[in-house]
């Protein structure tokens, strides 16, 4: 018979993984770059995409129809939805037994304000760089 040693707890794993992968509000906290790239992360998938245009039209929807008319099960919708919501782009409301999501523009407006930062910061590099090219 041989003798088996009790393999040791991993006792930090959960722990190394949560420091690598903040989440989107912890992300918010240090910085419009960190909330940024959290949700330009969540918003780079077309299917995640599908999802947000579905949400738009402003009522809330539950999985059953937002995977109405599309090839993804509600177990892959329930997925993409998840990662939305650590984003904070989309929420869920319950109502009754249903789960209902919706979309929160906030972060969305938040990216886009970002993204017009770096569009001027841009435009004075370019138009420093033009006066310097010119004398």
């Amino acid at each position: 018979m041989s003798r088996r040693t009790p393999k040791r707890a991993n006792t930090h794993g959960a722990a190394e993984t949560q420091r690598r992968r903040p989440s989107a509000r912890a992300a918010s906290t240090r910085g419009p770059s960190a909330a940024a790239a959290s949700t330009f992360a969540a918003l780079g998938d077309p299917t995640r995409l599908s999802l947000l245009a579905k949400l738009s039209q402003g009522k809330p929807h539950s999985i059953s129809q937002l995977a109405h008319g599309s090839h993804l099960t509600r177990q892959a919708i329930t997925k993409h939805l998840r990662v939305l919501e650590r984003a904070n782009v989309v929420r869920c409301v319950r109502s009754g037994r249903h789960s209902l999501y919706e979309l929160d523009l906030q972060p969305v407006h938040e990216l886009r304000d970002y993204l017009d930062r770096i569009s001027a910061e841009w435009d004075e590099a370019l138009s420093r760089l033009k006066s310097i090219v010119e004398k």
